[in-house]
């Protein structure tokens, strides 16, 4: 006569059963990351990987350090700050520009009111400027390398001294 098993104790075994492999493929689907690994240097919507910062470069081509300049008035630009002439050059001499070589145009018009474009530049060697506008009129923040004029200066009309 054959025997029929137990059937709570059958139930019992299966339900361990399947929870023993529900845990097993929890586990199998979850991710934990391995603490040795690095992480993904490379910019996960382009593939590509991400750009270093620019730097100053005392010894590199006005071109060279365009992308320090830019950076530096953008940030500037998108700061409390943003109408402020003296804010610019004092984030562009904390960057390592020679405070000597820059010029500004005043903040506010002969009437006192803001100005509608503020001018800043650094006379780089004795043929370029790096030279940067912002302001209402001008939109979105403009750089670009320019010609020195003949006089070494950077910014046509009136400038205010740099005198901080």
């Amino acid at each position: 006569m054959l025997r029929r098993p137990n059937a709570p104790a059958s139930r019992t075994i299966r339900g361990a059963v399947i929870a023993a492999a529900l845990a097993i493929l929890l586990t199998a689907c979850t991710t934990t990351p391995n603490p040795s690994s690095s992480p993904d240097p490379t910019d996960s919507a382009t593939g590509t990987p991400p750009q270093e910062p620019p730097v100053y470069d005392p010894a590199g081509t006005a071109e060279a350090n365009l992308p320090i300049f830019t950076s530096i008035t953008q940030q500037v630009w998108g700061s409390g700050e943003r109408a402020s002439g003296r804010a610019y050059i004092d984030a562009l001499a904390a960057a390592g520009f020679d405070r000597s070589f820059m010029q500004v145009t005043p903040d506010q018009t002969t009437v006192g009111n803001a100005a509608e474009s503020l001018q800043f530049s650094v006379r780089w060697g004795d043929a370029h400027c790096l030279v940067g506008q912002v302001g209402p009129s001008t939109g979105e923040p403009v750089t670009a390398v320019m010609a020195q004029l003949a006089e070494g200066r950077c910014l046509v009309g009136a400038t205010r001294p740099i005198d901080w």
